[in-house]
């Protein structure tokens, strides 16, 4: 029997095999990505509305928990729909607020779940939560 030509069935399953390892790896790694990515999204609509209700208190010496009153709908979604934005208003003088940016759709999976701001600059999860940051900052 001459050998000369071909693979044998135990180097095509040995090659399979490995590529399957790495693209798995690939997969999971291209994934963490994309989660920290679509951060961003959150990120900037939790700075947005803040940067508003601070523009709201200047003026009306008071917070307020429409989000109308920033260009947003009543329940505001991030552009890509990957969070969905709540916003209250704390007190009754409403002299504090907090907002929160809940994971939607395709985001449910981040390890930082829920992002929030709050009228004293204070960001959850914060740097030393270890477990929310295992893919990258959540701030």
């Amino acid at each position: 029997m001459d050998r000369t030509k071909g693979f044998t069935l135990l180097e095509v399953v040995i090659v399979t095999a490995i590529i399957a390892m790495l693209s798995a790896l690939a997969a999971s790694s291209y994934r963490h990505y994309v989660f920290r990515a679509r951060r961003t999204e959150a990120r900037h609509m939790l700075m947005s509305i803040a940067h508003g209700e601070e523009r709201w208190y200047a003026t009306y010496n008071r917070y307020t928990d429409d989000l109308s009153k920033f260009g947003y709908a009543t329940a505001a979604v991030s552009p890509h729909a990957n969070y969905e934005v709540v916003l209250t208003v704390e007190g009754n003088d409403a002299q504090g607020y907090a907002v929160a940016a809940l994971p939607a759709n395709s985001q449910i999976g981040d390890s930082c779940g829920v992002m929030t701001l709050d009228s004293t600059g204070a960001k959850t999860p914060d740097r030393s939560d270890r477990a929310a940051n295992a893919n990258g900052h959540c701030w």
